[in-house]
């Protein structure tokens, strides 16, 4: 019988254990989804699961393994997965109602990717329906729970995602992320979550909700591990029109802390505007650590974000309306009120404010990239606010209310609206609850941003603070 403390462990320390035939695939497999299914009806993560199948595949991989025939650190790996992301043959909801019988003929891309790297799906993680929302309060599905504080949102759009890993309900997952849903719930839940630069992961099989702004990503304990998945799951695939042909480095082998040297952006004002405090006081104080160790810290200045929040509400909203419209006319009361409501909004906008929005899209990324000739990477609070109860439509700001879905994705929403790579780490806690630290990157420089990751990774030891397997 397998100790539970193991579903605490990375990825990485879990594979040497696989490799050295420590530890089988199956009975890891075996452990994880009893746990998982022993705590869903509390955290609510999966949707559905796969047992049979999972066990099949691990049972597969331990042969291969035996053989000598070990594919690397996912080989025999268990994970959920978002419900967005398609299995080929298999049901792939969105956590709706519209969809609940999906099948899909093909695997996503980034799923052929796994499958071929050796990992085992396990099961299906919950979402907020069709990836529009912040909250993964579900009405066909149910509310899914943030495992450090049942009573508090997990974030979303990949909210299941982010509470599986937290509660030790998955090794590692992808997320996807549109206007901050991998970044949010990995701040919300204590992860290491990455949107991608557009175009390094190949989005095919993945249900869309914007088509120009939606990225794919890992959700992960540690640096580490979050750089080993984006290793497999990164590179060109002609079925996604908006994938490009890149060179993809070994991002684990490149990994290094040394931020001497190393000029970091911090934008006062829009980046440090409007944040709780106690919230600031941490991403300021790691800034401090890393000027400490040798890094040198800039102030930048990006007029163009005082347009962002509009110019990612106008593309969302129309580029979301456009994917629904044909069932939003034939069946709209299928779709809970919340995004129902958003659907509706999304046939307002005009193609005249459209195209106005993405002029003001190019000038941010203009800006962007100018600033990126000063600066390696640009540290942001990932989120101004803590996660609020579930079913609040508010949250607190230095003792205020505050509207919960203007505030939460702020300072995610213009890192998909230029593309550029964004990862949220865990910087410390703040009433028993995680805070992200954002580091937002020039395009196709993941290794910049996974390298001061793994700078703050070292100087917060987060990764010790994981909510435990028996408090959940």
């Amino acid at each position: 019988m397998l100790n539970k403390d193991l579903l605490s462990l990375s990825v990485t320390e879990l594979a040497q254990h696989i490799q050295t035939r420590k530890i089988s695939s199956v009975d890891l497999t075996k452990l994880m989804l009893q746990h998982a299914q022993d705590r869903n009806a509390e955290i609510n993560a999966y949707i559905s699961f796969r047992t049979e199948k999972a066990l099949a595949e691990a049972a597969q991989a331990d042969a291969e393994i035996a053989q000598g025939q070990y594919k690397g650190v996912f080989h025999g790996i268990p994970m959920g997965i978002k419900d967005n992301i398609y299995l080929g043959g298999e049901v792939t909801t969105m956590a709706s109602k519209i969809h609940a019988n999906f099948i899909s003929d093909d695997d996503a891309t980034v799923i052929e990717k796994l499958k071929a790297a050796g990992a085992i799906i396990i099961g299906k993680l919950n979402m907020h329906e069709y990836a529009w929302g912040i909250t993964n309060n579900s009405p066909h599905f149910g509310a899914c729970h943030n495992p450090w504080n049942v009573e508090k949102i997990p974030g979303g759009s990949s909210g299941g995602s982010g509470a599986a890993v937290a509660a030790g309900m998955s090794t590692i997952t992808l997320g996807t992320d549109t206007a901050g849903s991998i970044r949010i719930p990995s701040s919300a839940c204590g992860l290491v979550g990455l949107k991608p630069t557009h175009g390094l992961v190949a989005k095919y099989g993945c249900f869309p909700l914007a088509w120009t702004l939606d990225h794919i990503g890992p959700m992960a304990k540690t640096v580490t591990d979050a750089a080993a998945m984006l290793k497999v799951i990164a590179g060109f695939d002609a079925r996604d029109p908006t994938s490009k042909h890149v060179e993809i480095p070994d991002y684990v082998a490149l990994l290094d802390q040394d931020v001497k040297g190393k000029v970091i952006g911090i934008n006062e004002e829009y980046f440090f505007h409007q944040v709780d405090h106690e919230i600031e006081n941490l991403i300021r104080k790691q800034l401090e650590q890393l000027e400490q160790r040798g890094a040198i810290i800039k102030t930048v200045s990006i007029p163009a974000l005082k347009n962002a929040e509009y110019a990612e509400l106008i593309t969302s909203l129309a580029e979301a309306a456009t994917i629904h419209h044909e069932d939003l006319q034939k069946c709209p009361d299928d779709f809970g009120d919340d995004i129902r409501l958003l659907f509706e909004l999304g046939e307002l906008p005009t193609a005249v404010e459209y195209l106005q929005a993405q002029q003001l899209r190019r000038e941010l990324k203009q800006q962007f990239t100018d600033i990126f000739k000063e600066i390696d990477v640009l540290i942001a609070p990932t989120l101004p606010i803590l996660p609020p109860d579930i079913g609040s439509a508010t949250a607190k700001m230095n003792g205020e209310d505050v509207d919960l879905l203007n505030h939460i994705i702020r300072f995610t929403g213009p890192s998909n609206l230029t593309g550029l790579p964004a990862l949220s780490i865990p910087c410390g806690l703040i009433e028993g609850l995680p805070v992200g630290l954002q580091i937002i990157g020039p395009a196709f420089q993941e290794q910049k941003v996974f390298n001061i990751a793994l700078a703050i990774e070292e100087q917060t030891q987060f990764n010790y603070k994981q909510p435990t397997l028996d408090r959940i």
